[in-house]
This record gives structure tokens, C-alpha cells and sequence, in this order.
């Protein structure tokens, strides 16, 4: 039989070897995962310590999260815009290399390639990333602007660019071609030009002259006019020069000078043989000038300005259109409606800073503004410089269209150039990548930040692989000394006891 007394001393030692055998599974946890406990409860005091730092490095990821996404939506504005300002200087290129040609080709292909790069250029102004348009400003859930067929050609009972230059063109030159300006004969040997009372046309700025035996005035008047008076023949070489303000507010001189030659040649007039038949001359040569002047100068000025009253639109201002029909006789310009006329940009238009409809929370101080609208100076600049190339038609059998097409491109390149202190696609560019370096600089100290805290936390969270290793390796030698120890304890009775 057992000695009873062996059963009590073995219960002990079994209850130590449980207790070193669960130390060991802990300690064999602890050498797998790299941490000493599987809860905050087993650190102790060091649980709301860890409960800190987890805490700021979830928020650190939370706004690298950001970072990541806004970085996306900079990077492709930024690509986008680099390719608008890429068209910009395509058509500027397309422009000087045209010239005009004989048969009109060289402004038919200037035009061609306007036409293809307004497409390019309205569909990266609605690129979306993630479902978001990034040029729509707050209204990121809409296009930002409308198709080429919409913005050149009208949509059914809203007018385009190309109906609103049509009328235009009509309003300025008016009935008889002269820019609404009337020629008149007070006397057989005086002449008179006066303005339309119109908004329209052509409009006196100055006159000026070199002829012998002749006085000019004026301007003078409301409609202004001014007043050629000869009371004998000018001499070859003796010029007269008017000078006109055009619609979109350019300045153009036409000078006629005198000649022996009869016909004379472009812009000059045959001295007579008296004082009248002088005047008639000079009367022929003014309306044949002017006649010129409108359908080039004139034709191109008013294109631009129609096009600055079509582009200057948005949601909340329709654009400014003549009053007709009939339109070749209207006298005032009247407010369009959302109705009947297109509305180019369809994104958010606020008053306030285009960068600030797009901000992110990049850190618990610092936020980043990146928003964009396609209406901005710089980018409706672009589109509506670009667009007037596209809509003005130049035929060639007008007699007047290299001339037209050389003002036109005189006109759009300087646009395109961009006025002194006037915002350009470069500005914006600039602007998104100071938000870029932000975002950057931001990601870098995350980074840092990061890894400091983590350090901090495997302080307090982890353990020595070595010092683990080493009370395994203890823990071992005294959990084997423990079961020997107990398997000779259950291995005693009566007669190993006796013996």
C-alpha cells in the first residue's frame, strides 16, 4: 500500500508544475509575438502609456491617409494643367506658322488645330479622380465645363460662341460695311465722318494730317464726328491718317496718302485736278479704307469682344448679347438668359480664393488648400483664346480675310501670351505645388513621428528575444529537476519506502 503521507507533498508539487508549465507558455508567447501581454490589462501601469501611443499613431495614419489621397488629386491637376499650357503654345505655334496663303489653307489649318485642342483642353478641365472633377471647385460632383459642340455650336435654343460672333459681327459692321461710321459731303471740297450712335463699330479717336491746302477737326459730338475740308490740291507724298478704337478697346490707324497715280494703289487717293474732284477722290479711298479696315481689324476685334462677353459668363451671369433681330442696325447690348444662351462653365463660381473649395487636415495644425475652377483667369484665358480661333470662320473668298486672319492671330497670340501681372496656368501650377511640398514635408515628419513612437512603443509593449530566451532556457532546467523530482515521489510505497 501508499504512504498517505506522499500524496499530500505530490499534490503541491503538481500545482507548481502547472504554475511553471503556464509560465512557460507565456514566455513562448512572449518569444513569438515580440510582446509581453495580449491585452492591456496584462501591462499594468503601462497600459494607458500604450493606450497613448497606439491613439497618435492611428491618427498619424489617418492623416497619411489623406495626404496620399490629396496627393493623387494635386498630381493629376498638376499633369493636367501642364498639358493645357502645352496646347497654349501649339496653337500659338499653329497661328505664326499659318500665315494665310492664297487659298486660305493657312488659316483653315491654324483653325483645325484650334478646333482639336479645345477638345483636349475641355476634357482636362472635367478630369475626375475617385468620382471628384477637379476643376469644378465646391461643386465637385458636376462637370466643369460643357462639350465643344455645346460652347461652339449652341445646344437647341441656347446660342454658342459662333451664333453670339454673329451677331456681333453684324452689330459692328452694320448695313453698309463701314463699321456703323456714315460718310458725308457737307460741300463739294469737304468730307464728314461721324459715329454711329450705337455701342457698335468704329469709333473716332483722332485725325490728323500733312496735306497742304486742307484742314481737319474734330473729333467733336455725341455721336462724334470730325471734318476734312480742302481748299486746293495736297501734294504726292501729304498723307491723312484717322485713328479708330475698336470693339475689344485695340487701337488701328488708317492712313491714305496722296498720289499722281491714277488708280491709285492701296490706301491712297489721285490728286485731282481741283479741289473737288480731289475730294471725291479722297471720299472714294476714305470709304474704301474703312471698308478694309472693318472687314479685317474690325471683324477680329469684334470676334474677341463677343468672346469676352460669351467667357465672362457663369451660372449666376448669363452673357451680354446684342439686342435684335434685326442685329445689323441694333443699338444696344441686352443680358442673356441660362435659356437661351450656353453657359460654358458649369462648376461652382464663388467670389472667394478658387484654392480654398478644396482643404484637407494634414496634421492637428496644419491644413492644405487645393482646390481648382475652370473658370480662373488663367484657364478661361486659355479656353476662350482658344475657342475664338475655332469659331471665327475665314473664307477664302473674302477679300478681306488675310487680313481678318492676321489680325485675328495678332490678337489671340498676345492674349494667349498673357497680360503683365495677369494669372496664367503657370500661376496655378506654381500654387498646387507649394501645396504639393506641404503634403510632402507633412508625409516626412508622419515618417519620423512614427517611428519614434513606435520605438517608444515596443519599449514599452515588447521584450528581449534574449532575456525571454534565457528564463525559457531556466524555466526548462527547473520544470525537468520538478517532474524528476515528482515521478520519484509517486514511485515510493511500502516497500521501496522499506528498503
Amino acid at each position: 500500500m501508499s504512504v498517505s503521507a506522499i500524496g499530500g507533498q505530490a499534490g503541491i508539487s503538481i500545482q507548481q508544475l502547472v504554475s511553471m508549465r503556464a509560465q512557460l507558455d507565456e514566455l513562448q508567447r512572449q518569444l513569438s509575438t515580440g510582446k509581453k501581454a495580449d491585452s492591456y490589462a496584462g501591462l499594468g501601469l503601462d497600459r494607458g502609456v500604450t493606450i497613448s501611443l497606439n491613439s497618435q499613431l492611428a491618427a498619424i495614419g489617418g492623416y497619411d491617409d489623406t495626404i496620399n489621397t490629396v496627393l493623387t488629386r494635386v498630381g493629376l491637376a498638376q499633369t493636367a494643367l501642364g498639358r493645357m499650357a502645352a496646347l497654349g503654345g501649339t496653337v500659338k505655334s499653329a497661328m505664326a506658322a499659318s500665315g494665310y496663303g492664297a487659298d486660305g489653307s493657312g488659316a483653315a489649318t491654324a483653325q483645325l488645330t484650334a478646333q482639336s485642342s479645345l477638345d483636349e483642353l475641355l476634357g482636362l478641365l472635367n478630369t475626375q479622380a475617385g468620382g471628384r472633377y477637379l476643376f469644378s471647385g465646391r461643386a465637385a460632383d458636376q462637370p466643369a465645363v460643357e462639350s465643344i459642340d455645346h460652347i461652339l455650336n449652341g445646344d437647341g435654343a441656347r446660342a454658342g460662341l459662333k451664333q453670339l460672333i454673329a451677331e456681333r459681327n453684324q452689330a459692328d459692321l452694320g448695313a453698309n460695311g463701314l463699321g456703323r461710321l456714315t460718310i458725308g459731303t457737307p460741300t463739294t471740297t469737304s468730307l464728314s465722318l461721324t459715329e454711329d450712335a450705337a455701342v457698335f463699330g468704329l469709333k473716332l479717336a483722332s485725325v490728323s494730317s500733312t496735306m497742304a491746302n486742307a484742314t481737319v477737326s474734330g473729333p467733336t459730338g455725341a455721336p462724334a464726328s470730325l471734318g476734312i475740308s480742302l481748299t486746293g490740291v495736297p501734294n504726292a507724298g501729304d498723307t491723312l491718317t484717322v485713328r479708330f478704337t475698336l470693339p475689344d478697346g485695340s487701337s488701328e490707324n488708317l492712313t491714305l496718302t496722296a498720289t499722281t497715280n491714277s488708280p491709285p494703289g492701296a490706301n491712297q487717293f489721285t490728286i485731282g485736278a481741283d479741289a473737288i474732284a480731289t475730294t471725291t477722290n479722297l471720299k472714294n479711298a476714305l470709304s474704301a479704307g474703312i471698308g478694309k479696315l472693318a472687314g479685317g481689324a474690325l471683324a477680329a476685334a469684334s470676334a474677341v469682344q463677343a468672346s469676352n462677353e460669351f467667357f465672362a459668363a457663369d451660372a449666376g451671369n448669363p452673357p451680354l448679347r446684342v439686342a435684335g433681330p434685326p442685329f445689323d442696325s441694333a443699338t444696344a447690348l441686352t443680358a442673356g438668359t441660362a435659356a437661351n444662351s450656353v453657359i460654358w462653365y458649369t462648376g461652382e463660381a464663388g467670389s472667394d480664393p478658387a484654392r480654398l473649395t478644396a482643404t484637407a487636415r494634414i496634421d492637428p495644425s496644419l491644413a492644405v488648400s487645393y482646390g481648382v475652377r475652370g473658370n480662373e483667369d488663367g484657364l478661361r484665358a486659355l479656353v476662350q483664346n482658344i475657342a475664338t480661333l475655332a469659331a471665327v470662320p475665314v473664307s477664302a473668298t473674302d477679300p478681306n480675310a488675310a487680313d481678318l486672319s492676321s489680325a485675328l492671330n495678332q490678337r489671340l497670340t498676345a492674349n494667349l501670351n498673357g497680360q503683365p501681372g495677369a494669372q496664367s496656368v503657370a500661376d496655378i501650377e506654381t500654387e498646387l505645388a507649394g501645396t504639393q511640398a506641404s503634403l510632402k514635408a507633412a508625409q516626412d515628419r508622419h515618417r519620423q513621428t512614427a517611428a519614434t513612437l513606435n520605438d517608444f512603443l515596443g519599449q514599452v509593449e515588447g521584450v528581449s528575444n534574449e532575456q525571454v530566451g534565457a528564463d525559457i532556457l531556466s524555466l526548462q532546467t527547473r520544470l525537468q529537476a520538478s517532474m524528476q523530482t515528482t515521478a520519484m515521489l509517486f514511485q515510493t510505497n511500502l516497500v521501496n519506502y522499506l528498503k
